[in-house]
């Protein structure tokens, strides 16, 4: 019997990148002194505070609203918190009608993909890319413009203008980004939005890791003026309170928009799960105190993987910040070998710049294939240690 046939363009986007990396550790035989010291996936391990969990335990003993549809924006008080607690971090004026609550932070890229652009139209995005964005690109059939990031991983304005036609409809940018954990000055990121408000597309922001950026101030000041037309922000709950499972992103964008992105919403998931909203609120509201400490001990992480990688001969530090160190390597072959071959030679389990970045057969400059991905959420300053020590015990 014949066998249905698979969408073309579900067939044609690459497979899940992290799971493809735990096959590599599943089938690999590790040093017997080695455990594995997994480095690749950008999510916390760890549970909830245990606070959250008991409130996460009560809503679902106590509240009969935890267990039933809801909003297909998400709950009222959810959306009136992250508007008032938005417009205070940024300066601006931000409506809770604007705020939209999703299934994650990929669900709100893809609503807002969805809400943008058509099979054939065009998305500008910065590579290195994080891969979610660039599948669900693919999956769509809409064309993704290549825009490649210079000096501090940092892409350039003028080089995005010169790639916009009638097809491109939208701008990614993501900050602090994945997977090169640059922070794009405010500035940068104004200027993105002046040329899209200047070209009547949209810029679409991803914030998933602005909790643990370096600077103590707003990370840009977009909110403080007239964003509604340019602007679809995203937003994570998933590494600030440890919520991956539960799946809570938001977006933020026009009312005119988030009545088209409902749509989407509904189709796709009804509404947010309702523990998880319950979560993100009762986080919002009372977990600022350990959400800064945090946020202090990702940056001792980060400051440990910068100085670690100093003293590491032939390694080249591209960008560090939020959750990432992205890296060039000094082996003179491509990153997806080098990183299945340091998962059996050092138990070290990071991902390729093969997996951000478009191979030299595929256009590529070459550069993904230098290129290694290495996120420490999940490592201590023991752990980033540990890593420091095999890389220099294989180095070539």
């Amino acid at each position: 019997m014949p066998v249905a046939p698979f969408g073309r363009n579900l067939s044609a986007a690459f497979p899940p990148p992290v799971m493809e990396a735990r096959a590599w550790a599943q089938s690999a035989t590790l040093p017997p002194d080695m455990p594995l010291l997994n480095l690749s996936q950008a999510a916390p391990v760890d549970p909830p505070p245990e606070a959250l969990r008991q409130e996460i335990a009560r809503a679902a003993l106590e509240d009969p609203g935890a267990h039933v549809y809801g909003p297909v924006l998400g709950m009222p008080e959810l959306r009136e918190e992250i508007a008032a607690r938005w417009s205070a971090l940024y300066r601006g004026r931000i409506h809770a009608r604007q705020v939209a609550i999703t299934a994650g932070c990929n669900e709100a890229f893809a609503a807002a993909i969805a809400s943008v652009a058509d099979p054939g139209d065009a998305v500008i995005l910065p590579v290195p890319w994080y891969f979610n964005h660039k599948m669900w690109l693919d999956m769509n059939g809409i064309e993704t413009r290549l825009l490649p990031c210079g000096a501090g991983m940092l892409p350039d304005p003028e080089q995005a203008a010169a790639l916009i036609d009638d097809r491109v409809k939208a701008i990614v940018l993501v900050s602090p980004n994945n997977p090169t954990g640059a922070e794009y000055p405010p500035a940068l990121i104004a200027a993105f939005a002046a040329l899209a408000r200047a070209r009547g597309i949209a810029l679409i922001l991803d914030e998933t890791y602005r909790d643990f950026h370096s600077a103590g101030d707003a990370p840009h000041a977009l909110f403080a003026g007239d964003w509604a037309d340019v602007l679809i922000h995203l937003y994570s709950f998933s590494k600030v309170f440890r919520l991956t499972g539960h799946r809570i992103g938001a977006l933020i964008a026009s009312e005119r928009r988030l009545a088209q992105i409902e749509k989407f919403l509904d189709t796709v998931t009804i509404c947010p799960n309702q523990l998880g909203q319950r979560a993100a609120l009762h986080g919002l509201r009372h977990l600022g105190p350990w959400v800064a400490e945090e946020r202090a001990e990702i940056l001792r992480r980060r400051a440990a993987v910068e100085t670690a990688f100093t003293t590491l001969p032939g390694w080249r530090l591209l960008g560090s910040g939020a959750y990432f160190a992205y890296l060039e390597h000094p082996w003179d072959r491509p990153s997806d070998q080098v990183a299945q071959w340091l998962v059996a030679a050092a138990g070290l389990l990071v991902l390729p710049g093969t997996m951000f970045g478009p191979r030299r057969d595929r256009g590529g400059d070459g550069s993904a294939e230098r290129q290694l991905r290495i996120a420490f959420a999940n490592a201590d300053g023991d752990g980033i240690a540990e890593l420091a020590r095999r890389l220099a015990q294989v180095a070539p």
